[in-house]
């Protein structure tokens, strides 16, 4: 290629992706012909790591080419994941990405780099590969924390979501690779493991292995202080899991679950595999066994079918639960969903009502469980320093501590006294005498 190329990626969507960009790079970081930027620096070569999962996330990524080719007109752009596995017609219609790979092809991402022409070549559209293959990643180089992908794809059939068509069918590692990879990343000093995917209740299912199986395995393992899971579906959180995780010192007492809404009928329009019943069964066992675990809640906010009686049914459902905050979505029709055929669509304004209402409800609910909190004593991991000078961390449960810079505390673990926190929702340890 000649002279060194400046190269800058950005990561759009769920930590999955973040996992994956750091791979690719990896894969950059072994030739001295490229440098790595940040996006906000003059690159030769952009690359985004796209999302489809909303109208939003999709117009984020056209506002990101359109911001590349401002920082530099002469820069050559790939876009890469789920948009282009989704939509490479679209992406190629704006004439300003040269490379658009698939979900599978974007692993291959530094091959079709080295033989592209950055200065003659055409656009190259590559997206046609079947979903079949399990690719493990993990994410970048902080000690800390790592979030590693154990599984792929999804075999559910929600009405309103199109990840399955993005990302192909469930799959995923093996235990056995699991459990070299986790001992791997402990070696090199990593403190915590986040095990990610698109659906990782469904881990070994093609292998006649089980994500339970592969729980025990993991909680067996000494050189790695913290397993921390994220997403999991409430159909397949089974009370063998919860009773694993209230016995483990290594598997954290904090729990994901997607709800998506509180209403029965709604979730039979969505093509949950679940109930209200089941779900508050699940946070109900979680909260028996461990008083103080961290239950954080996905909501969707004005489904087509939602009616406002459902809406405020689905409200004081949440309302009723002792979870510790919510992640709230706005809905947003799909092409190809067979919830895009459903009728009545809301107006954005109604929408955003019903995600406002939601958003002011975790509010409260986030408050509630830090001052459950309050005058505990907890393990806190500290991870990465601020531009304010604090080092901040998070408790086994995910309360987040801030505490004066000390680069000795950087990546240990220390006892903390849960003391007070202000209206950023963090904990903060002023003292060192408060660091037991």
């Amino acid at each position: 290629m000649g002279q060194r190329l400046k190269i800058a990626f950005h990561t759009l969507g769920c930590k999955l992706n973040f996992s994956e960009t750091s791979d690719i790079i990896r894969d950059f970081a072994k030739n001295d012909e490229f440098r790595q930027v940040a996006s906000a620096d003059v690159a030769d070569i952009y690359v985004i790591n796209s999302c489809s999962v909303t109208k939003n996330a999709e117009k984020k990524c056209y506002e990101l080419i359109r911001r590349f080719k401002r920082q530099n007109p002469g820069s050559k752009i790939a876009v890469i994941g789920c948009f282009s596995q989704l939509k490479p017609g679209d992406l190629s219609a704006t004439e300003k990405v040269d490379i658009i790979l698939g979900n599978h092809e974007k692993f291959k991402l530094y091959d079709y780099i080295l033989k592209y022409d950055t200065k003659n070549s055409d656009q190259t559209i590559q997206t046609g590969s079947k979903l079949t293959q399990f690719i493990p990643t993990c994410s970048g180089e902080d000690r800390t924390r790592t979030f590693l992908k154990i599984q792929d794809g999804c075999d559910y059939a929600c009405s309103y979501c199109i990840v399955p068509r993005a990302r192909g069918r469930s799959r995923s590692d093996t235990i056995a690779g699991t459990l070299e990879k986790v001992k791997k990343l402990a070696e090199n000093e990593v403190k915590e493991v986040v095990l990610t995917g698109v659906n990782i209740g469904d881990f070994g299912k093609n292998q006649n292995e089980t994500f339970l199986d592969l729980l025990k395995e993991l909680d067996k393992l000494e050189n790695i202080k913290r397993i921390r899971l994220s997403s999991i579906e409430p159909d397949l959180l089974d009370d063998e899991i919860i009773k694993l995780v209230a016995g483990s010192g290594r598997i954290m007492p904090h729990f994901h679950i997607p709800l998506q809404s509180g209403s029965d009928k709604v979730l039979k329009a969505m093509g949950r595999n679940y109930d209200t019943s089941l779900f508050a069964s699940k946070v109900e066992k979680i909260k028996e066994l461990m008083p103080f675990a961290c239950v954080a809640v996905d909501v969707i906010a004005g489904f087509p079918l939602e009616t406002h009686e459902d809406f405020y049914d689905s409200y004081r459902f949440i309302e009723s639960l002792p979870v510790s905050y919510l992640h709230v979505f706005t809905y947003s029709e799909r092409p190809n969903t067979s919830a895009a055929k459903l009728t009545p669509v809301y107006k954005s304004s109604e929408k955003s009502y019903r995600s406002d209402q939601l958003k002011e409800l975790s509010k409260n609910k986030l408050q509630s469980f830090y001052e459950k909190n309050k005058g505990e004593k907890a393990d806190v991991l500290f991870e990465q320093k601020s531009a304010g000078g604090f080092l901040y961390g998070f408790t086994p449960n995910y309360v987040r501590v801030k505490t004066p810079c000390m680069e000795e505390l950087q990546n240990n673990i220390k006892k903390v006294q849960l003391t007070d926190f202000g209206i950023d929702m963090v904990f903060e340890c002023k003292k060192l005498e408060k660091i037991i």
